[in-house]
């Protein structure tokens, strides 16, 4: 355990940075007061410690109650424990030191989901399937994702002694593997998903977004991109400066990308477009969920409220309160929240968190489609076209489109990782001449064989299930995804998994309205592009 004073010194710091808003005479100024508080704290926790009925340590009791604490404030403002604070980074980087395995717990146990092309773990062999059975020795049942992350992740340089259980072995295979830089590539995917038409699924920001979109923009535009379909669904966001710069990419030049508008002076900033750069010059559909927060909602507003893109989805999280991080004593930190994001037509990003429950929920979204807000009052405001737009909190799109839920059969099958099992057995056994290769009813019938064999179903539920034409052709969907996903890798997977995904189909429908706008921008005469945020 961590010396008392320790602990006592880490929650005092805490509390004066609260208390005194971050600023240096305010402290000052409220020290007497802060003085007793902390005295009092210090009190109640030595009460506690020594008389409470189970044994508790003052570790447990300080960090329980800067969060409890925190937790009145506004709900993303956090304390960071060393290990929070420690993972917070690693996310923010573009780059780490480890293997270059995407992992998972398949029925429980640590199963590699793809090997990273080019990376130690690629080159030594290892498949998608493979499960990670100890490493250094120490058996992985015990351990959670995040604990096996951290002993795989090690110095540049080091190895890492793995053993793993592979289909058709009957001996674990054991591994060293020397680490190496890994990069933490937050584009996902970027492919022609048709002729002309790129796609782009960007997972969060850091430190390399930027230049990954760049790239990425590059490689497409060179196979012949004449449209862009830019997927920001499940993105939680990142680092601002990564959004404004990959929004600089899509805006017109000089354009608003975003303003800060916190208590203090220095929270009030606006960012905007670079006025040496030309425009990206083709239509663009963005497709946004709930799971698009933060720097990924900049991103869709700035493209909304400057008519250069479609959004087509579901509403957006609701996510506009900035976060500042202070680090801390012993490894710890604060992400406080010092300021509000607004959208270039004046839109405040951030929903109404006077209810924990309805924030967290989501309870307080209608989930009617069209051209409603989502809102009940929500304002309204206009792009550069004059377009709708509502405030309220979050991006509303312009096509809402609600995903369907799957059958219950189907989502069982996913959730005991069935189509991704029996993806590693069937390529491990079979060759897969090439992309265009599809899985027949043979293939099929096999699988349902396999399912009653293992226990999964029986023989009646899977006939009855399987009665549905639908579940059957997205059993066939799934199937052929993992099958690719063993045999050529995790893009192979996505790219299958599109055709079926109603949301993208959406927005490849979108794109004569996408055309449609980017026409009406290009001739929109305006001596100077909008370059100050304003209500309307």
């Amino acid at each position: 355990m961590r010396p008392r004073w320790r602990i006592l010194a880490i929650v005092a710091f805490t509390l004066c940075l609260l208390f005194g808003g971050l600023m240096g005479d305010q402290v000052l100024a409220l020290n007497d007061e802060a003085r007793e508080l902390l005295r009092t704290y210090s009190e109640l926790l030595t009460v506690v410690h020594e008389h409470a009925a189970s044994k508790v340590n003052y570790e447990e009791l300080a960090y329980s109650s800067i969060h409890g604490m925190l937790r009145t404030l506004d709900p993303h403002t956090s304390f960071l424990a060393p290990e929070a604070y420690d993972s917070m980074r690693d996310r923010q980087r573009s780059s780490f030191h480890g293997l270059g395995i995407l992992v998972g717990l398949r029925n429980g146990l640590l199963t590699v989901v793809t090997p990273i092309e080019g990376t130690p773990a690629s080159n030594m062999g290892i498949r998608a399937g493979d499960v990670i059975h100890s490493i250094e020795g120490e058996p992985t049942q015990s351990m959670n994702i995040d604990e096996a992350v951290r002993r795989l992740k090690g110095p540049k340089g080091t190895s890492v002694t793995i053993q793993i259980i592979r289909t058709g072995f009957d001996e674990p295979l054991e591994l060293t593997i020397t680490r190496a830089e890994i990069p933490q590539n937050t584009v996902r995917y970027a492919y022609m998903i048709e002729p002309g038409t790129g796609y782009v699924a960007l997972s969060d920001f850091n430190r390399g977004t930027a230049q990954e979109m760049a790239t990425a923009i590059d490689k497409l535009k060179a196979e012949g991109m004449e449209r862009l379909l830019l997927d920001l669904r499940n993105n939680g966001g990142g680092l601002l400066d990564q959004a404004v710069d990959v929004a600089d990419k899509f805006l017109p030049a000089g354009s608003a990308i975003v303003e800060t508008r916190g208590r203090t002076r220095d929270s009030f900033q606006s960012f905007s477009a670079s006025d040496n750069r030309p425009d990206l010059g083709i239509p663009v559909v963005v497709l946004v969920n709930a799971g698009t927060a933060s720097a990924a909602e900049i991103l869709a507003g700035a493209i909304q409220d400057h008519d250069v893109g479609i959004i087509v989805g579901m509403p957006t999280w609701g996510k506009g309160l900035v976060q500042t991080v202070y680090t801390l004593s012993y490894g710890s930190g604060i992400a406080i929240t010092t300021a509000k994001y607004y959208t270039p037509s004046g839109r405040l990003i951030q929903r109404d968190y006077s209810s924990y429950y309805d924030y967290q929920s989501h309870s307080d979204q209608t989930v009617e489609v069209g051209p409603a807000s989502r809102f009940e009052g929500a304002p309204v405001y206009r792009t550069d076209l004059g377009r709708e737009v509502y405030g309220g909190g979050g991006i509303t799109p312009d096509i809402s489109v609600e995903l369907d839920e799957l059958p219950e059969s189907l989502q069982t099958l996913l959730a005991r990782s069935s189509f991704f099992d029996y993806g590693v057995v069937y390529a491990a056994k079979n060759a897969i001449p090439d992309r265009h290769w599809q899985p027949d009813d043979q293939i099929l019938a096999g699988f349902r064989e396999w399912l009653v064999e293992q226990g999964v179903s029986t023989a009646d539920e899977i006939e009855a299930a399987f009665a549905n034409p639908e579940i059957r052709e997205s059993a066939r969907r799934y199937l052929h995804a993992e099958i690719f996903n063993a045999a050529f890798g995790f893009e192979a997977r996505h790219q299958v998994l599109a055709r079926g995904d109603k949301q993208i189909a959406r927005g490849l429908e979108a794109f004569l309205q996408a055309l449609d706008l980017l026409a009406r921008r290009q001739s929109l005469e305006v001596p100077e592009q909008r370059a100050s945020l304003g209500g309307a």
